[in-house]
């Protein structure tokens, strides 16, 4: 059972982003926070097919934690499941993504609708000047900048490696920074085709104020995260019928 209802969820996903593709073609001549409210509708067509297809279902904690206006959003990152999950939430919210990414036909061409801020890795300290400038350009728009600090995902459970670009983003940026922490990876694994129901959690954790010292806000973000994301992670594979890490251990 499991494995047939990932199976349909994984065909209809696919399905629904292809079909979504094509709606929003015409997104490119309407201006970008309108264009930015139909991919928030294809994010959450897509978290309905994941519940109802997969039974996995989503609870957002701590809402009310979110700052108006411009802001630095720094999210655990384990799956492919908050890079869609996480735009409903935000009133105006853009990624920092690989700048490779706007070469792909079609969603490529979309990041740049939704002005997305791209790096390129290849360009070494000149790529994280050009990322700063067009993200205090999309901060000054009162927009909520979203950053996952390890670069990558990672699997649900596995060390931290956090990148000190977020640090110099909040720096040079001058708005709060606004921790993440989630369980996503255990219900829809990295590079794996089962999604597991149950419950994702997304937990928002008190923001970080504007002001602190560089290596202060990183140690503060990383504790912050990691904390809320391991007791997730407890959680969830509690959920799903594994035994805690202490006991696999």
């Amino acid at each position: 059972m499991l494995v047939l209802r990932s199976l349909l969820f994984n065909v209809a996903f696919y399905i629904n982003l292809i079909v979504w593709l094509i709606l929003l073609i015409p997104g490119f001549v309407v201006p970008r926070k309108a264009f930015m409210r139909l991919v928030q509708t294809w994010a959450r067509t897509s978290l309905w097919l994941l519940r109802v297809l997969a039974g996995t279902k989503v609870e957002y904690r701590g809402l009310e934690r979110i700052p108006a206006g411009g802001l630095l959003v720094a999210s655990k990152h384990q799956s492919l499941w908050e890079t869609f999950a996480l735009l409903p939430v935000f009133d105006d919210p853009t990624f920092i993504l690989k700048r490779e990414l706007q070469w792909i036909p079609f969603f490529g061409w979309y990041t740049w609708k939704a002005d997305c801020i791209p790096v390129n890795r290849k360009a070494g300290s000149q790529a994280l000047v050009a990322m700063t400038a067009k993200a205090k350009e999309e901060v000054r728009e009162g927009r909520q900048i979203m950053i996952f600090p390890e670069g990558t995902r990672r699997p649900a459970g596995a060390p931290p490696a956090y990148k000190y670009g977020v640090s110099h983003l909040y720096q040079s940026l001058g708005v709060p920074c606004l921790p993440v922490g989630l369980n996503s990876g255990l219900y829809w694994p990295r590079r794996k085709f089962i999604r597991h129901p149950g419950t994702i959690v997304v937990e928002i954790l008190e923001p970080i104020p504007v002001g602190l010292e560089r290596t202060e806000m990183f140690r503060i973000l990383q504790e912050r995260i990691e904390d809320s994301s391991n007791r997730l992670y407890e959680d969830g594979r509690r959920e799903i019928g594994l035994p805690p890490v202490s006991a696999k251990a």
